[in-house]
């Protein structure tokens, strides 16, 4: 085991071709690479004395027989909203009772590839507005909707229609991005793919390869980098989590393509490196990430910050990662769990102190389905 953790991010096959999508990968192999000097492979500077091993302990199956599950959002009282990007509702699940509820279908969504009903979000202004935004491809674009929830409403029409808040984010077969998540600041952060179109992501005129801030109406956050402009960061190829720490810093993952995967501390105006860098390049003028691992033992979706670490869920590699951190840095390296126990996994946001909400996704087209999936768990983390 203490060989296993000491090796946990030199991680010895390399993923997707580029054309497998990143969550498939083709197996070729790669060399390893890219860890800086003076460091060890998980980015910990040498010399630092690792704090106690975390743990994980399932607690419960909270629900079950979920369709693609992608998007997570808790709701203020309780309960959670779930997001099927292949069939474009989103369903409430009772977190004491598991039983769903299908509150609506968002119209428009083209459901292809990786592309569909992606990331949820509700308004943190929601106990007064009851606003539930959400991203999704459409037949033309990927767009962000706000939509007003009514839960007196009869089933499956508890959603009003939808006000388009932003439209012309490229999307493409695979590489559609789709977290959304409102910040600390009550702005709403969005995550895109560059659609296997890498110079997208070095464009500051496209959407596409980056991660935005906006205001509730999707409109330029006040104090963005760039002048007019909806871009907080750049040179993204494929961001599907975002999370803020206790020092409401941000942090993304970042599918790699043949190499390296990646966990972003996100600046704001930062450039992170893609199609030009993958991993820890070193190279000027680019942001090199925290801490990296070999494609085949990530391809990293959902994450979430709790008990003092980053909670990062893998598709391709079925594990759910613990990144310690220290400040800016991590502290010790990073742990996997759950290793192959429930498959892909797609999404963990935080419940609340040491608990965490996590998503198979076997349903998805890419896995293999057994009885009860897709899967929300209840987590205790340390």
């Amino acid at each position: 085991m203490t060989a296993f953790l000491a090796a946990a991010v030199l991680l010895v096959t390399a993923g997707c071709s580029a054309g497998g999508g990143e969550e498939a990968g083709d197996g070729a192999s790669a060399a390893p690479g890219g860890t800086r000097s003076g460091a060890s492979p998980s980015g910990r500077a040498t010399g630092d004395a690792p704090p106690a091993k975390g743990s994980v302990k399932v607690v419960r199956t909270v629900a079950e027989g979920l369709d693609s599950p992608w998007g997570l959002a808790p709701l203020p009282g309780g309960g959670l909203l779930v997001s099927s990007r292949d069939e474009g509702t989103i369903v409430l699940v009772d977190t004491e009772t598991g039983e769903k509820t299908e509150v609506g279908e968002v119209p428009g969504v083209a459901a292809a590839g990786e592309g569909g009903l992606l990331g949820i979000a509700v308004s943190p202004e929601y106990t007064s507005d009851h606003m539930v935004y959400a991203y999704f491809t459409s037949g033309s674009d990927n767009r962000i909707v706000r939509m007003r929830y009514d839960p007196e409403q009869p089933e499956g029409e508890q959603l009003s229609a939808p006000d388009t808040i932003l439209r012309g984010i490229p999307k493409g077969t695979n590489h559609n991005g789709g977290r959304l998540a409102f910040g600390p600041d009550k702005m709403l952060y969005a995550s895109t793919g560059e659609r296997y179109e890498g110079r997208l992501a070095q464009d500051k005129e496209s959407l596409g390869g980056k991660i935005l801030r906006m205001t509730p109406e999707g409109e330029p956050a006040p104090g963005n980098p760039f002048d007019d402009s909806l871009v907080y960061s750049l040179g993204h190829r494929n961001v599907q989590g975002l999370a803020w720490d206790g020092e409401q810093r941000l942090w993304a993952p970042e599918f790699g393509q043949d190499t390296w995967d990646e966990l972003n501390l996100i600046e704001p105006g930062g450039n992170y490196g893609w199609p030009d860098a993958e991993g820890k390049a070193g190279e000027s003028g680019f942001v090199d990430p925290v801490a990296q691992w070999r494609v085949a033992d990530a391809s990293p979706s959902g994450i979430a910050f709790a008990q003092g670490s980053v909670w990062m869920a893998g598709l391709r590699g079925e594990r759910l990662w613990r990144i310690p951190l220290e400040s800016t840095e991590v502290s010790a390296d990073p742990q996997a769990f759950l290793t192959g126990e429930y498959g892909r996994l797609r999404t963990v946001v935080s419940a609340g102190g040491d608990r965490l909400w996590l998503t198979t996704s076997e349903t998805d087209g890419r896995g293999s389905p057994g009885d009860g999936d897709d899967k929300i768990l209840e987590l205790q983390v340390k």
